[in-house]
């Protein structure tokens, strides 16, 4: 069963058991993905006939989990060997001629080429007309002649966007590009790229890359088919060395020369997709060379709001140059309407929610003050900015005290600590080193122990390692560390968070048309007690309408951007069944209402109420249990303590 052939059910189902190493069972999916067990069992049941002799699923008493080693050998044999024909592919194939058919298709001609009825071909017209809103693109028909009108930069983007949705979620694969193209040269092609990229001193962005691969192959794919013209601009002046050196490239590898307009094209998408200037240079030279005067105020005064308002210090100066380089060049996609894709925006939504809403608070004020539209793929990529920054200014307290006992023998004990210093200084701080042999252990002060000697009582806080540090001595610790870690803060934020409920605000089954509908439900209680005001579930709505604030598969968290509440407050519904939510299905929907006074514990509660909510198996048991607020209090309580 090919990729492309699956519905978004099956693509999701498929996905959520390639990230899943449990076993998974019927009715979980199920409830992810909107439908029955028996479907998902007629789904499982399609994907290994698809496979064998392979066997890609394993099916048990607990559920069915992925063969991850079958699963990669399947895709490498589909790789290998042509494809059936399929629906989904005879579609895409129908997309592609009538972009080279300035002329038209004849509706019985291709019903005869492609031996299916007329009505078919009729039903895959209609699916290709709903594909076309926002493409610029309009398909007409005169008699039994179909005809695909608009310009070729609107003909390329939906080539590049349903070849995208025809492979795989992630990383667009060059291997997939260079079939499908027939573009062999192109892996060489872009290692000489990349070379010549970095030479002129640029970044260069590898998530980006392979899209605009995509578009060099179908520039070549067409202009060598002879099918539509080549891009028609009008000079703006002499090339500039990027543009001279991809033509000549283009020429060495695949021995067809572009024009200027598709030359012209590419380059822009290089400019604005895959490289951003002044690798290695200090802010200063980047602002007298490439920085707009006008960019930098407006990116400093955002983040400056931002940073305000999320308590966080985002003042650096690198840090606003690198970003508003970015966004300019963020705009001019916008503007164009050719965004970025970002393998990585699922994952940095899930696991960094609080770094995900700082970007959402920059890009929605962009796409206020330039008029664009600012997607989620966009989104994450700020996200990535931001987090790389904060990452940077990463808090001493967030490490873990560790006490080391090591009995003085020669200078071992200053060894061994140097060592552990140098390959776990991101998890610890060594507060102490005791060099006797009769150690007080109940007196030690710190997080953990970690010693050379068996400690009178064994104890999950001491763990005794070899007094020359092992690969397995080093994996304890660091396991051992994040636990620590993530005891503390649900330690913290249980304290902070339970005192945010109301068992007037927690509902039990309670459903709603659509998220804006379950809002403005929420946000009515919340209304008629007195915390929020019509302007905090107003901008809940938009906060929503911006971006998903479903986190994870099981909840969803909507919110205010401006903290406008009167005090800090949490409505929340747990309900058996789960409904829509964005792309995603949750049980759980907790409408955060945070006051200004109330920012530092929007800082400390958001990314850990999220990790909470994280683990769909804890989860499935909290909603199954919390029939009443009662039930809801402590199974939270037992999340929580885990």
């Amino acid at each position: 069963m090919e990729l492309c052939a699956m519905s978004d059910k099956q693509t999701r189902m498929l996905d959520y058991l390639s990230q899943t190493p449990a076993w998974v069972t019927a009715g979980e999916l199920a409830d992810l993905l909107g439908v029955t067990p028996r479907t998902v069992r007629s789904y499982i049941t399609t994907l290994k006939a698809a496979a064998h002799p392979l066997e890609v699923v394993e099916s048990g008493a607990a559920g069915y989990r992925l063969d991850l080693e079958a699963y990669a050998a399947h895709r490498a044999a589909r790789r290998t060997y042509s494809e059936p024909e399929t629906p989904r592919n005879r579609l895409y194939a129908l997309v592609r001629r009538l972009t080279e058919a300035e002329a038209g298709l004849d509706v019985y001609d291709l019903s005869e080429e492609l031996f299916v009825s007329d009505s078919t071909v009729d039903a895959d017209l209609a699916k290709v007309r709903q594909l076309l809103p926002d493409t610029g693109l309009t398909l007409s028909r005169h008699g039994s002649v179909v005809t695909l009108k608009g310009s070729e930069t609107d003909r390329r983007r939906l080539l590049s966007r349903m070849f995208r949705e025809e492979s795989s979620r992630g990383l667009l694969e060059l291997e997939a590009i260079q079939k499908e193209f027939a573009s062999e040269s192109l892996g060489a092609f872009k290692t000489d790229l990349i070379a010549m990229l970095d030479s002129q001193g640029y970044f260069v962005n590898e998530y980006g890359t392979n899209d605009v691969l995509l578009h060099v192959a179908i520039a070549i794919d067409r202009v060598t088919r002879r099918t539509a013209p080549v891009f028609a601009s009008a000079p703006s002046g002499p090339p500039d060395d990027m543009t001279l050196a991809l033509s000549a490239l283009v020429t060495r590898h695949f021995q067809v020369e572009l024009g200027s307009g598709d030359l012209d094209y590419l380059a822009l998408l290089l400019k604005t997709r895959v490289i951003t200037p002044g690798q290695d240079q200090p802010a200063a030279v980047l602002i007298e060379s490439f920085v707009r005067t006008e960019d930098l105020e407006s990116v400093r005064r955002i983040v400056g709001q931002a940073g305000e308002e999320f308590l966080v210090d985002l003042v650096e100066e690198n840090f606003i140059v690198r970003l508003t380089l970015h966004v300019r060049n963020l705009i001019n996609r916008a503007q164009d309407r050719s965004y970025s894709h970002n393998p990585l925006t699922r994952s940095i939504k899930t696991s960094y929610p609080m770094i995900y809403e700082l970007a959402v608070y920059i890009a929605s004020s962009l796409q206020r003050q330039e008029n664009i539209v600012i997607n989620d793929d966009e989104i994450a990529y700020i996200a990535m900015h931001v987090g790389a920054h904060l990452q940077q200014q990463s808090r001493r307290e967030d490490l873990v005290s560790c006490a080391l006992v090591c009995p003085n023998y020669y200078d071992m004990h200053v060894l061994l600590r140097e060592r552990i210093e140098r390959v776990l200084g991101d998890e610890l701080e060594v507060v102490s080193v005791i060099t006797r042999s009769d150690v007080e252990w109940v007196g030690i002060d710190a997080d953990l122990v970690l010693t050379t000697i068996d400690p009178a009582v064994p104890s999950e806080g001491v763990i005794v390692i070899q007094p020359f540090l092992t690969e397995g001595d080093i994996e304890r610790v660091r396991k051992a560390a994040s636990r620590i870690r993530r005891m503390r803060r649900r330690a913290h934020l249980k304290d902070d968070l339970l005192q945010f409920f109301d068992e007037s605000l927690f509902s039990h089954n309670f459903y709603a048309a659509d998220e804006s509908a379950m809002i403005r439900a929420l946000g009515e209680r919340m209304l008629m007690q007195g915390t929020i005001g019509q302007d905090y579930i107003d901008g809940a709505i938009e906060r929503e309408l911006m971006s998903s604030t479903a986190f994870t598969d099981n909840l969803a968290v909507p919110h205010s951007m401006s903290m406008t509440a009167n005090r800090t407050s949490i409505a929340v519904v747990v309900n058996d069944s789960p409904m829509d939510w964005g792309e995603n299905r949750v049980n759980v929907v907790a409408l955060v209402a945070f006051s200004k006074e109330g920012r530092r514990s929007f800082q400390a509660v958001f990314d850990q109420f999220v990790e909470v909510f994280s683990d769909r198996a804890a989860v499935q048991r909290l909603v199954k249990r919390s029939v009443d607020f009662a039930s809801f209090i402590d199974e939270l309580v037992h999340l929580m303590d885990q």
